[in-house]
């Protein structure tokens, strides 16, 4: 069975680190060699509420798009995402390339245009695929946050998951 290169944003603004351990512990039970971006800290775009914490996943998947994205979807559910009662969001997690796909995919677009919107999906994006080509725009993921004119403004933050040490301290 082949193996697809998927890269996946995680995001919380509501207990913002343990939503995004149980994030990762959940996606290690299907994805394989999993690698992590630096975590920043940025505010929120588009809703209201407190400072998120954002970063890229990197992993290999034997699943179709579809089943990926329904997976998240159980992931997000399992951590309150869609409690009628939540008072933010307490895990995001939104698949931004699988594979080199380029297309609408029952209402999934991919490549995800965030990319290219927001700071806090390019920067750790280039940071753990600076050669990777955006399928989409044909550049690197290095070049277009060099690039870049996006104002919002990140903060690097310290993060462990599984006694590794997400964000390194030159950033």
């Amino acid at each position: 069975m082949s193996l697809t290169q998927v890269y996946l944003g995680l995001g919380s603004n509501i207990e913002r680190e343990t939503h995004l351990r149980a994030g990762l512990d959940a996606l290690a039970k299907f994805l394989v060699d999993i690698r992590c971006s630096a975590v920043f800290e940025s505010q929120p775009v588009g809703i209201k509420s407190g400072p998120f914490f954002n970063f890229v996943v990197s992993a290999y998947t034997d699943l179709p798009l579809m089943e990926l994205d329904r997976r998240l979807k159980f992931i997000e559910a399992d951590n309150g995402r869609y409690a009628p009662d939540r008072k933010g969001l307490p895990l995001d997690i939104d698949v931004l390339l699988y594979g080199d796909l380029v297309g609408n995919f029952d209402g999934l677009v991919l490549p995800r245009a965030e990319i290219l919107k927001n700071a806090f999906v390019l920067w750790p994006l280039s940071l753990i695929a600076p050669e990777r080509v955006h399928p989409g725009v044909g550049q690197s993921f290095a070049t277009l946050w060099a690039e870049a004119q996006i104002d919002q403004e990140l903060a690097p933050v310290a993060f462990e998951w599984n006694g590794q040490q997400l964000t390194p301290s030159n950033l």
